[in-house]
């Protein structure tokens, strides 16, 4: 199995991640997307990456960020790393944070410059979509995105389906368990289009619990119970996708 959007580089984890990452293999996990926020996140992942094999790096810029001097600092390290990355991310939209129409348009403009990035390096979106689904859904549409990961989407399924249809993938928490809207959505989408994340070190089962890989399992399990099929099964689907979105 593959965790497919963790924040490993966090704080969080700088006084044990070595025995949080074992616990990971242990549990049958092989990788782990490591996503940024920032310069800073993307330099640690790069690093970290080297310290353990079953990290995959990725870089990104988090929504909140609306300054196009880091997105341009952002797209050179990511150009210059390419060989080494698997995603770019996380990067999208937020209007939960970003409430002002001057400032949603920045930071529209800078997702649809990391979409172009995406297209133009051939490489995976791993994109945040908080209360703006179906902005995200529309703008990765028009620009063309083809490898697209929707990290813990909160939107209705009517928000989901136009993304649903252009052949992107939604991954899935372990706080689908607390999650009304997540048991739903998982309920109304396809296993074809699933993955799992835990988006360590929040979203885990407990709320206020530092989440962490380890914790994939829940995912997997309430989406075999909500769509009742064998864990098997739903293992088997979401290593699948994985490798059709990743590679590996």
């Amino acid at each position: 199995m593959t965790d497919t959007h963790a924040h490993i580089c966090s704080e969080a984890f700088d006084t044990d991640r070595e025995a949080v990452l074992a616990r990971a293999s242990q549990a049958g996990i092989r990788s782990i997307v490591a996503v940024g926020e920032d310069l800073a996140d993307a330099e640690k992942n790069m690093a970290l990456a080297g310290r353990f094999p079953i990290l995959k790096p990725a870089a990104g810029l988090y929504p909140t960020h609306l300054d196009m001097a880091a997105f341009e600092a952002m797209a050179a390290f990511i150009r210059a790393q390419r060989s080494s990355l698997v995603a770019i991310g996380e990067v999208g939209l937020d209007f939960w944070m970003v409430k002002t129409e001057e400032d949603r348009a920045l930071q529209r403009e800078i997702f649809t410059r990391f979409i172009a990035l995406s297209v133009e390096l051939d490489l995976p979106l791993n994109v945040h979509s908080r209360s703006a689904g179906r902005h995200a859904a529309e703008l990765l549409i028009r620009n063309g995105a083809r490898r697209v990961q929707l990290h813990a989407f909160d939107g209705k399924i009517t928000a989901a389906r136009p993304a649903l249809e252009a052949g992107y993938f939604f991954s899935i928490p372990p706080s689908i368990v607390r999650s009304r809207q997540k048991q739903k959505l998982v309920r109304h989408l396809p296993l074809e289009c699933l993955l799992v994340e835990t988006d360590s070190p929040v979203l885990g089962p407990d709320p206020g619990v530092r989440n962490e890989p380890v914790n994939l399992g829940t995912s997997i399990r309430a989406i075999a119970e909500i769509k009742g099929v064998p864990e098997e099964q739903v293992v088997a689907a979401v290593t699948a996708n994985t490798r059709r979105l990743y590679g590996f």
